[in-house]
């Protein structure tokens, strides 16, 4: 039996001038605790820092028993994290469209930066999460910071592009 213990946010707690729960993807919302109990495969009491995303879940359980993933499924297995801390993924892109009109973000983060984009609108985050750990100094205006934006921007692109799976295998060619 697998028990994974999750949340789908966190709560602001006046960081960033914020109370309860928002849109915004700052590191104190959208970084969830898992807890996960397998014994005989995942060790007790290992603390694991590898990216994972609440889409994993799904894929990782069917995995575990043994089920193909479905080439329509977006996340990805997670047993050799849980197992060694090994990392199936490099990024994880966060969304909220909970208001459509008003606020419609995607992130995207990998080990190091985060970059935000808004619909509709040319303001956006970038953050250098290990030189700026409490997310104070947005980078999306500074000149310094534009070829990193223009490369996070790509890889974000290609992370959006490569989650949406093909429904049927390639066979010929």
């Amino acid at each position: 039996t697998i028990v994974v213990f999750s949340t789908d946010h966190g709560h602001y707690l006046g960081q960033h001038g914020l109370t309860a729960k928002g849109p915004f993807h700052y590191e104190d919302g959208i970084r969830i605790p898992y807890i996960v109990r397998h014994p005989g495969h995942v060790p007790a009491g290992a603390v694991n820092n590898t990216m994972q995303s609440l889409v994993d879940l799904s894929p990782t359980f069917m995995a575990a028993a043994g089920l193909d993933i479905p080439g329509e499924m977006q996340g990805v297995d997670q047993m050799s994290a849980w197992r060694s801390s090994e990392p199936a993924r490099n990024h994880i892109i966060c969304e909220n469209r909970h208001q459509p009109n008003v606020l419609n973000l995607r992130t995207y983060v990998d080990d190091r930066y985060k970059i935000t984009l808004y619909k509709n609108h040319d303001f956006g985050d970038l953050y250098d999460l290990h030189e700026d750990p409490g997310e104070v100094n947005n980078l999306w205006n500074d000149p310094a910071a534009g070829s990193l934006k223009s490369e996070l921007l790509f890889k974000f692109m290609q992370a959006e592009l490569s989650r949406e799976q093909t429904r049927m295998p390639r066979i010929a060619g």
